[in-house]
């Protein structure tokens, strides 16, 4: 068990949730209720962030960081595996094997842009007090 932070003694314990992914990973999710006082901050730094269809988003600064684009980098070894998979015998225990490596492949791909994601909001967060986001509404369907 990875435990990343104690526990403090007035948090109850609510559920505990265990999932296994296709990879064959077993994940532990423990939720806890406590009581905290939110403290009201005054705003001091501003920052707006635009829809993009090429990158990831547009500043109010004009950045607009690239996406690092790990699914096409990844594509040709995927590709390969998943051939390998496809020319197995429907059962075979070489076949349950190979579908677990290619599951890891899309784990690993997923893990990379869920870290790139959580790099960019994290250095949004540490840089601004105030962060505001465009709001696109489809004319057709109203979401």
């Amino acid at each position: 068990m990875k435990q990343h932070r104690n526990i403090p003694d007035d948090y109850k314990l609510k559920s505990v949730t265990v999932s296994q992914n296709a990879g064959g990973k077993y994940f532990a999710s423990v939720l806890f209720e406590y009581e905290e006082e939110i403290t009201m901050k005054k705003p001091e730094s501003f920052i707006g962030l635009d829809f993009s269809m090429h990158e990831l988003y547009v500043d109010g600064n004009g950045n607009c960081p690239q996406f690092p684009r790990y699914y096409r980098l990844s594509e040709k070894k995927l590709k390969r595996e998943q051939r390998k998979l496809s020319k197995m015998v429907k059962g075979s225990r070489n076949r349950e094997k190979q579908h677990v490596r290619v599951a890891k492949l899309h784990e690993k791909i997923a893990n990379q842009r869920k870290d790139f994601l959580h790099k960019q909001s994290k250095q949004i967060a540490n840089a601004y007090d105030f962060v505001c986001i465009e709001n696109l509404i489809c004319s057709i369907c109203g979401y």
